[in-house]
């Protein structure tokens, strides 16, 4: 079946019961077993929940792995995969990341004895170059974030797997609606459900999506440890949300394209980031392994300085100026003061968050109003 498909479908079965289309929502915290130490499928809401279950199966399937497994954040996934090491190993990071996995990998993994490097993941040289002998975990993103950056999935997943490494990519840009890596040779798979799996900035979620049983297992055995998992409720909000997310996407990949050739030749603007642009230097790798469309983010660095960088997206009507990104509407932020905040200064400059940049979600709004709302910004900055 098509993507759009299994999406409304699969892990959605009517109830047997009452033969409502939706499923219910299962709110209990323990289940009743049928013997002293003989467990049913169920038996505490840490461990496992039919309506969680029901989602995971979802996101299995529309990823293309074994099995997933939903985390009460997205952060709590990343914790969760890197839970997977132990301490004298190296992780092995892309350069252009969000600033919550800069902190927790080199602000908490660091005190358990895990060393950290990022390197530029789209330079296959450098990040080959940057690997050790006890590197077993690389983690990228793709589009990166903030800058977009492209990497190259399927020679990364090779190359990781060449040294005995495990390849992970936070692909909550693209979504599985444009890009799944798991198919390009990742092992784990992890998305922000907050951003387009939910869609409509109410629920906060996390996922991981994993090819291999033996680490799927692995991954639960630290979820149900740990106990981060996603709410029943949230769970209902997340695969309300994933029902239309191929019809969200597109569209509002649809209009980003637009903005971003727009701006590309706009007085004000220094450069657009973005992966549909010709120029984009990983333009040729996105056409590759993106299907059709290079998602609904926009970077753009201005000519102006922090100052009229802040001035120019408190100036936005339609664009809010949030963190957070994949909803309906459209958001704006200054990634040095917001979203990568929690970079050092030199690391910032490092890895190219310039004072000028900023980072456009962008939602389902009409083009022109979208347009108007930021010729109107930069004409008073």
């Amino acid at each position: 079946m098509e993507f759009s498909t299994r999406a409304i479908h699969v892990g959605s079965a009517c109830d047997p019961a009452t033969g409502a289309v939706v499923p219910p929502v299962y709110l209990a915290s323990t289940y009743v077993q049928h013997e002293a130490g003989v467990w049913r499928e169920f038996d505490y809401a840490r461990s496992g929940n039919p309506t969680r279950k029901a989602l995971e199966n979802t996101v299995a399937n529309l990823e293309g792995g074994c099995g997933a497994l939903a985390f009460a954040t997205g952060m709590a996934a990343i914790h969760c995969a890197t839970g997977l090491l132990k301490t004298g190993d190296h992780l092995l990071a892309g350069a252009d990341i969000y600033g919550g996995a800069y902190r927790l990998f080199h602000k908490v993994l660091t005190r358990n004895g895990v060393t950290v490097t990022q390197a530029d993941a789209t330079d296959l040289k450098k990040l080959a170059e940057a690997f050790q002998p006890n590197t077993k975990l690389v983690w990228v993103e793709s589009p990166g974030n903030p800058r977009l950056s492209i990497t190259d999935l399927a020679a990364c997943a090779e190359l990781a797997h060449q040294r005995g490494a495990l390849f992970g990519c936070d692909n909550t840009f693209a979504t599985p609606v444009l890009s799944r890596p798991l198919e390009l040779g990742a092992d784990i798979v992890m998305h922000s459900a907050t951003k387009y799996y939910g869609g409509h900035s109410d629920v906060m979620g996390g996922l991981l999506a994993v090819r291999d049983k033996k680490l799927y297992d692995e991954l639960y055995f630290l979820q149900n440890s740990i106990g981060a998992v996603l709410s029943p409720f949230d769970c209902f909000l997340v695969q309300r949300g994933l029902k239309t997310m191929e019809l969200r996407v597109r569209a509002q990949s649809h209009t980003a394209q637009r903005l971003a050739e727009w701006l590309a030749g706009h007085a004000a603007v220094k450069r657009v980031l973005y992966p549909g642009l010709p120029n984009h230097p990983g333009h040729d790798i996105a056409k590759r392994q993106m299907s059709g469309m290079f998602g609904a983010m926009l970077t753009l660095e201005l000519k102006g300085d922090f100052a009229a960088t802040k001035k120019f997206v408190q100036s936005t009507k339609l664009f809010q100026l949030a963190v957070s990104l994949g909803a309906v509407e459209s958001l704006i932020e200054q990634p040095a003061s917001m979203s990568h905040a929690s970079y050092d200064p030199a690391a910032r400059a490092q890895h190219g968050i310039t004072d000028g940049l900023v980072r456009l979600s962008v939602g389902l709004e009409a083009f022109d109003d979208l347009r108007a709302d930021l010729e109107q910004a930069l004409r008073n900055n």
